[in-house]
């Protein structure tokens, strides 16, 4: 569907931190009008304030009925935001959540009975529009609820559909964590570099773009990762020797990954518990 057809009905965005705001910046640039949309937001950026301006309903009375109402808030806020939504819980609306583990029956339970609730973990590259959302709805959203998320998703990324919300606290590991392990590995090349004697400037300029490049390579030739690797590693050579060190079996990157990324996903399911 196109945003656009979202303007009768409107929208609702409780919350608008960086997530938000990017969510809010894609909608608007595929068409959605300002005035449709309705943010609660106690502390409105300038941004915000100047899209009032333009027609944005900020900190306004909801709407009657909205299309969808997008719960942008951190989780530990949820308690609290859900209240102002409830009355919505059985007007239709579609309940489109972003909160890390806030699982739908904790949704369900404040809205009502038959809400219809779509759970979505998208991830920080989502600010410059190249996030992956990763969805999964209640029976009562529906096809047509999916549908929906997907289109609001995509406006800032890719989007995937799990097969049940059980998987969300692994996607939560990997894809919405992720990008944090991938600063990291950015940190942990350059102080490597410059450790070895170069500028610290030209170690992090070095690392950044190393990374970046292999991220869009990775993406855009279709390879497996496993051959990229091996077509980039001379037997003897420089790549082997570091390989060598980050491929250890007990102290290695995978090893280490794999703990990572077990640590997060069991934050995540005792937030969702």
């Amino acid at each position: 569907m196109q945003l656009s057809d979202l303007s009768r009905r409107g929208l609702v965005l409780l919350g608008c931190g960086k997530m938000g705001t990017a969510l809010l910046e894609g909608w608007l640039a595929r068409g959605l009008a300002p005035a449709a949309v309705t943010v609660l937001e106690p502390r409105p950026a300038p941004r915000l304030t100047a899209l009032a301006g333009e027609g944005l309903r900020l900190n306004a009375d909801l709407p009657e009925a909205p299309a969808v109402a997008v719960l942008a808030v951190k989780p530990q806020m949820m308690g609290e935001a859900l209240p102002r939504l409830s009355a919505l819980g059985a007007s239709g609306t579609l309940f489109l959540s972003i909160a890390a583990g806030t699982p739908i029956a904790r949704l369900e339970g404040a809205l009502g009975a038959g809400s219809r609730v779509v759970r979505a973990m998208p991830n920080t590259p989502a600010a410059v529009g190249h996030g992956i959302t990763a969805l999964v709805g209640n029976a009562a959203a529906g096809a047509a609820g999916i549908a929906l998320a997907e289109a609001l998703m995509q406006a800032v990324g890719e989007t995937v559909r799990l097969g049940s919300e059980a998987e969300m606290d692994a996607v939560t590991a990997v894809s919405g964590s992720g990008p944090a392990y991938v600063f990291l590995l950015i940190e942990a090349l350059a102080a490597a570099g410059e450790a070895e004697g170069l500028d610290a400037g030209l170690a992090l300029r070095l690392a950044r773009a190393s990374v970046a490049g292999a991220g869009a390579l990775a993406e855009s030739s279709g390879a497996a990762p496993a051959e990229l690797r091996v077509n980039v590693t001379s037997p003897g050579g420089t790549t082997a020797a570091a390989l060598a060190v980050l491929m250890d079996e007990t102290g290695g990157l995978p090893a280490l990954m794999r703990r990572a990324v077990t640590a997060a996903a069991a934050r995540s399911r005792e937030l969702g518990g």
